[in-house]
């Protein structure tokens, strides 16, 4: 079962790498082009966490047991207009 806070561990986890990841990037372009599929990867999975959460606590506003609410593919959560 995931916990609100496994899911801001992770979130935590990986705002920490992004930004170690962005900060080799301001060394140039080489590492602009190393990192860049990573970051990418990070950004996706970062969405699909913030999604989860959300979809959490709509879930406990509603009354609900928040373990219900499941990760969305990354194909869905990209979708997403804002």
């Amino acid at each position: 079962m995931t916990t609100d806070g496994d899911i801001e561990a992770q979130i935590e986890q990986l705002e920490s790498e992004r930004k170690s990841l962005q900060g080799d990037e301001s060394a140039g372009m080489e590492a602009e082009h190393r990192h860049g599929n990573r970051l990418e990867e990070i950004r996706v999975e970062l969405d699909r966490l913030w999604d989860l959460r959300r979809q959490r606590q709509a879930l406990r506003d509603a009354g609900e047991p928040a373990d219900s609410a499941s990760e969305r593919d990354a194909g869905t959560v990209e979708g997403y207009q804002q």
